[in-house]
């Protein structure tokens, strides 16, 4: 009994299988294209919905942003002529002071004591040299007698001169206005003419120095204008170029420039990080289009023009480039619709409808 069954359901599923190869293989009508006809048919050509300007003459100009830094307008490590004790100490830390102003002063007592007894010489040889002049005007003594008595005493006023020379070395005074930093001795210390007493800075007006790549070389001459802010104060602030190195770095192939800041109110300090903004070069009555409407394809650069519905390319020459925009020096003509969007889509003769 359990073989009839058995043999029943293998021919059940023999004529199962049997009936649904015949239904594959029998010709049967597409139901999509019962319900669409025209499907499968030639395509519909796209058209493409793009963004574009109308070119006008207008002025480019040519703005450069770098980084620079402040630097003070002079700066000096302060340091005596000669060696020596140091006796006293006349500035305060972080103050302002003047120049000719006495700061320091070392250990002069011997040089005192020898000036005053050139002066008590000096005192005795202006007498000789009367006298000889008086005796001289009776042919008392010889002309000789007195060129030597005046030699001597011109010979005198040398020295005094030379030890008032080495007194005014154990005083140390301000070349210029400025603000005295921290002081690095104290009062008794052993002073060399390398040791450092502080750095005097002159901050009013400052210097911002900046590099520029080396094709602006030659073009930022004395006088030209720019901007700079400072790291942490977004506040404007106006400056003019005053000089220019004289070579270009070979190494990091670019020039650098400096310029004045009055830094009235001494807001800024020296060693400040800036942000230099300026314009290097303008061009006026000139084009330019935005910088995602050209396409570089094989060393050729184009624009798409849109001409009554048609995108036709045209092969442009480029020549300054800002931040949004790019001068087109050939291939574009005032009044010229170009493409601005969509760029990599299109083709020669692609039908295009403007947004």
């Amino acid at each position: 009994m359990n073989r009839y069954v058995k043999w029943g359901i293998i021919g059940v599923v023999a004529a199962g299988l049997t009936g649904l190869g015949i239904r594959t293989f029998i010709p049967h009508e597409n139901s999509e294209l019962k319900e669409n006809p025209d499907k499968g048919k030639g395509k519909k050509e796209k058209i493409l919905s793009v963004r574009a300007i109308v070119l006008h003459e207008k002025s480019l100009t040519d703005g450069l942003y770098v980084s620079g830094s402040l630097i003070p307008d002079e700066e000096v490590d302060l340091s005596f002529e000669t060696s020596g004790k140091i006796t006293d100490i006349y500035f305060k830390e972080g103050a302002r002071v003047a120049r000719g102003q006495l700061l320091a002063k070392i250990n002069d007592a011997p040089l005192q004591a020898q000036l005053r007894k050139l002066q008590a010489q000096w005192r005795l040889m202006q007498d000789r040299v009367f006298r000889a002049k008086a005796l001289l005007a009776k042919e008392a003594v010889s002309k000789e007698a007195f060129q030597e008595a005046e030699a001597n005493l011109s010979a005198l006023k040398a020295e005094m001169d030379m030890v008032k020379a080495q007194i005014q070395q154990t005083e140390l005074r301000a070349p210029f206005d400025g603000i005295i930093g921290l002081r690095q001795v104290s009062t008794g210390a052993y002073a060399t003419t390398s040791t450092s007493i502080a750095t005097l800075t002159k901050t009013s007006p400052l210097k911002v120095e900046f590099s520029v790549p080396e094709r602006y070389a030659g073009t930022l001459p004395p006088g030209t204008a720019l901007t700079f802010t400072a790291e942490g104060d977004l506040t404007p602030r106006k400056a003019k170029i005053y000089a220019s190195d004289s070579r270009v770095d070979p190494d990091t192939r670019t020039y650098t420039v400096r310029a004045l800041y009055d830094n009235k109110g001494g807001k800024l300090v020296p060693g400040r990080y800036v942000s230099v903004n300026l314009s290097t070069r303008q061009f006026d009555n000139t084009l330019a289009v935005p910088s995602e409407a050209i396409v570089s394809e094989m060393g050729v650069d184009k624009v798409f023009l849109y001409k009554n519905g048609i995108a036709e390319p045209v092969e442009i020459s480029k020549g300054l480039r800002t931040d949004a925009e790019v001068q087109v020096l050939r291939g574009l003509h005032a009044g010229d619709t170009v493409i601005t969007s969509g760029t990599m889509q299109l083709r020669t003769g692609q039908k295009v409808t403007l947004r």
